[in-house]
């Protein structure tokens, strides 16, 4: 109705007559959704599984819905007493129902229960009426009653007997009563302002003790079941002497106040009756009547003081009140009645019930605030404050309680969630009551959050350098890489991949896609490539595949796999001829033995030595520079050939080694040396042009040499051998010139003869083309020098 009114004074407010009639639409919608209530029946002592009702077709929910929106029936207590079935729709009782256990001490049987729905939650309440089957005979509390009734005792006195009992309600309930033929007594049958029958004894004739001491009347109860049920009792009557009054008691009703945390035998009140007679006649004794089993078990009456004190635990949601007659009877048989009314006063002593209703066991990490976790509801069996209920969370967690309806809880996300963090919540709900001494309850609620792939790999470096020695086995392991993904299952399962490059080669190595080990797919050459780098990506499971990359950079390392290459010496020549003259002193320069290696480091650095010679003693291999030099002056004793083994060795580990064979001719003068290179080496076939040159050369030479014997001015012959640029032959490396073995067009030699000198002198001096004679053109592939020859003073040292 507040819904109501607010939406029709928002509509007056507005002016707009359509929109009153769409809020007042939306509001009885709403209240009719939350008021739907289902009401059926269903007699006790059915079977298990029996048929309560069809929810699907009732609810007009299709059944497809039920099973989809989780459809399921709660019952209120701890005992669910109906089951749902979500594929065909039904409502069956799980077990039996007996509605004496059920509701004991309530003439209507109701039961409550709730239908909830998800997606979207909802919820719909029911009952069912749990009708009474005659199951139950009438029962008197005791088999036989003794009534002691004075011979005196006058027509028309009543005397009230102990009523029978039957759990059956209404119509199956205790309906009549019978009393077997006599000739003194009748039964009537009375109704109490609070609505409980009880029954009495009628006397219709004077008793005589004389005559009858004792009646032996059948009692019989009946209930209006069909077939009726019913229970008899034994009425015993004693008649005794005259005893001419009876106990009277102070007040006809007690009523008393007690709490439900009552002591066991603390006193409730004391109930007191007096007689005035004397002797036996005056003394009373006090005894519970027309009483439940239930007080009787709960209070204890003192037959002789008429105190009643505790002696059960009182239960205030058990029962309320208790209701107790208490029977006074004297020495002489008489009796008297009071009523003791005992209301239970509720204390707060349940703690709230909390009952999980719905439980989500997993969520998303990148699950929105506010999702739905979890439904429960608290219950408290206590009354007005005590039975108000709070509930809270401990701890600062991300999670809020928001109330729903009939104490129903939802337990919602507050905050975005992060699996990598936190990735489990063991949530503490505490419920708490507003008692005086309040109680509170606890109930743990595990959440698991489940991962999202919101985390790319990670590599551990962001460059890996790996090495590995040249000529490597194939599918060698030279390393690992290494990225980690905070992530879990296959969200973290990192896949290794390289990253290809248009128009770049087959990259040398490759890279195990599951645990990133890196392999060398074939041998390397270092002489060939040294280092390279490639992009390794490492993708995790998750869909869409998140990434990263890191660079993988490899480096070869050099092996001792090349011997040292002779350039001059050429390898592929016998003996390499060089010319000494018969007066070249120590450490005179005979030749250069060049080498070269394709290693790096110590691999490449070289050594010579003098491996094996005619004469050791004569000549001598520097270490680092390979120039074969005299060790000594030569003699006239020295033999004119000399063969000299030169060994040319890197530092690997082993090291490699080459040799260089040269030929020396220890020589006179030019012509002698001329005839002794042309006796070891063989001819070369005329080059052209350039033989004829040489030949030309070697006439003018001899002729100015001749001519500067017998002449007078030195310095003039000296001039004009100097104008004339004369040379000496030279030998080419290429294949004529290997044969012929001499040094590479790198190193020339120059002859030069001084005015009176009778040996030749031979000076190494630096590389240069062959000199040809003025006028005369270079030979095909030579080159003409600027310095052809030189003072002869000038070349008295060694040259480099």
């Amino acid at each position: 109705g507040w819904l109501f009114w607010r939406a029709m004074a928002c509509g007056r407010r507005s002016g707009d007559r359509k929109r009153q009639v769409i809020l007042f639409i939306l509001c009885v919608c709403v209240c009719q959704s939350g008021a739907e209530t289902l009401r059926y029946s269903l007699p006790e002592e059915m079977e298990r599984d029996s048929f309560v009702a069809n929810i699907s077709k009732d609810l007009g929910v299709p059944l497809s819905q039920l099973a989809a929106r989780k459809a399921r029936v709660v019952s209120e207590g701890n005992e669910q007493l109906f089951r749902l079935n979500q594929n065909t729709g039904v409502l069956t009782a799980k077990e039996s129902l007996d509605r004496e256990e059920i509701c004991p001490q309530s003439d209507t049987c109701t039961l409550v229960f709730k239908i909830f729905f998800e997606n979207p939650l909802q919820l719909i309440r029911g009952e069912v009426e749990v009708r009474d089957v005659n199951d139950n005979s009438p029962v008197f509390p005791e088999k036989e009653m003794v009534l002691e009734i004075l011979e005196t005792a006058s027509p028309g006195s009543r005397f009230p007997l102990d009523s029978a009992r039957d759990k059956d309600v209404g119509i199956n309930g205790l309906q009549n009563y019978s009393l077997g033929p006599n000739p003194h007594f009748s039964l009537a049958l009375g109704t109490a302002k609070d609505g409980v029958k009880y029954l009495e004894l009628v006397l219709q004739h004077q008793l005589d003790r004389e005559e009858q001491g004792e009646l032996n009347l059948l009692l019989t109860a009946t209930d209006g079941g069909s077939p009726a049920r019913s229970g008899t009792a034994q009425v015993r009557i004693v008649v005794v002497d005259a005893n001419d009054n009876i106990p009277v008691f102070e007040k006809e009703t007690y009523e008393v106040r007690l709490a439900e945390n009552s002591p066991l035998e603390q006193l409730v009140l004391r109930v007191a009756a007096a007689d005035p007679d004397e002797g036996s006649y005056g003394k009373v004794r006090y005894a519970f009547t027309q009483t439940s089993e239930r007080s009787r078990q709960l209070f204890r009456l003192n037959p002789t003081t008429g105190e009643i004190r505790v002696a059960g635990n009182l239960d205030f949601e058990e029962a309320k009140s208790h209701k107790m007659v208490v029977k006074a009877t004297d020495g002489g048989g008489l009796s008297a009645h009071c009523k003791v009314q005992v209301e239970v006063l509720d204390v707060n002593d349940n703690a709230p019930e909390i009952a999980l209703t719905s439980l989500t066991a997993s969520i998303p990490e990148d699950a929105p605030p506010r999702t739905v976790v979890a439904l429960f509801s608290v219950r408290d069996r206590d009354s007005g404050d005590n039975g108000r209920t709070e509930c809270s969370i401990d701890g600062d967690l991300p999670f809020s309680l928001t109330p729903t309806f009939d104490n129903y809880y939802e337990l919602r996300t507050s905050a975005a969630l992060d699996r990598e963090r936190t990735a489990e919540y063991n949530i503490t709900v505490t419920a708490t009551d507003w008692g005086t001494k309040r109680l509170s309850s606890r109930e743990s609620i595990f959440v698991q959050i489940s991962d999202v792939n919101d985390n790319p790999p990670e590599f551990t470096q962001e460059v890996y350098t790996m090495s590995v020695t040249e000529n490597n086995s194939p599918m060698l392991r030279i390393g690992s890489m290494k990225a980690t993904d905070a992530d879990a299952g296959k969200n973290a399962r990192v896949n290794y991949a390289l990253v290809r490059q248009e128009g770049k080669e087959q990259p040398e190595v490759s890279v195990n896609a599951e645990n990133g080990d890196v392999y060398v797919l074939r041998p390397l050459d270092y002489e060939k490539v040294r280092a390279f780098e490639l992009t390794v990506r490492a993708a995790d499971g998750g869909s869409p595949p998140l990434s990263a990359r890191a660079v993988l950079r490899v480096l070869v390392r050099d092996e001792n796999d090349n011997a040292p290459v002779l350039l001059h010496p050429a390898p592929d020549s016998s003996a390499a001829a060089e010319l000494v003259p018969r007066w070249a002193p120590s450490g005179y320069l005979v030749a250069k033995v060049v080498a070269v290696d394709a290693d790096a480091g110590q691999n490449a650095w070289l050594s010579y030595e003098l491996a094996k010679a005619t004469e050791p003693a004569l000549f001598r291999v520097g270490l680092h520079s390979g120039e074969v030099r005299t060790a000594r002056a030569v003699t006239e004793r020295d033999a004119a050939r000399q063969r000299l083994l030169v060994l040319v060795r890197d530092r690997g580990q082993p090291p490699r080694s080459a040799t260089a064979t040269l030929a020396v001719a220890l020589v006179d003068g030019f012509s002698e040396a001329h005839l002794r290179v042309s006796e070891e080496a063989p001819a070369a076939e005329p080059d052209g042009p350039l033989t004829l040159y040489l030949i030309a050369s070697l006439v003018c030479v001899s002729a100015l040499f001749v001519a500067t014997a017998v002449a007078a001015v030195a310095v003039k012959v000296r001039r004009g051998r100097r104008s004339e640029a004369e040379t000496l032959p030279t030998f080419p490396t290429t294949g004529t010139e290997s044969s012929a073995g001499s040094l590479p067009r790198s190193y020339v030699y120059d002859v030069c003869f001084a005015a009176g000198t009778v040996n030749s002198e031979f000076r190494f001096l630096r590389p240069l083309f062959p000199c040809f004679p003025a006028g005369l053109p270079p030979g095909p592939g030579e080159q003409r020098s600027s310095v052809c020859s030189q003072d002869a003073a000038s070349l008295g040292g060694e040259g480099d």
